[in-house]
């Protein structure tokens, strides 16, 4: 199953959304989440929680990162 989440859509920092999205996450789910920029910062976060994700600049200001569990 895959959840997809637009941080574009949220008011504000999108970090705790995300994150809380993580938390509900099943072990043969997907995370995707839309965003206007590449969310860097994020990419350590994943690592240190058990996820791997795999980016894709779809438009100068649309990135995609599909997350899953380990």
């Amino acid at each position: 199953m895959t959840r997809t989440l637009d941080a574009r859509e949220l008011g504000g920092e999108p970090f705790g959304a995300i994150t809380e999205a993580l938390a509900d996450l099943g072990d043969d789910e997907t995370l995707v989440v839309v965003n206007s920029f590449e969310p860097e910062p994020l990419y350590a976060v994943l690592d240190e929680r058990g996820f791997d994700h795999d980016t894709e600049r779809l438009a100068p200001d649309e990135w995609r990162v599909e997350i899953t569990p380990r």
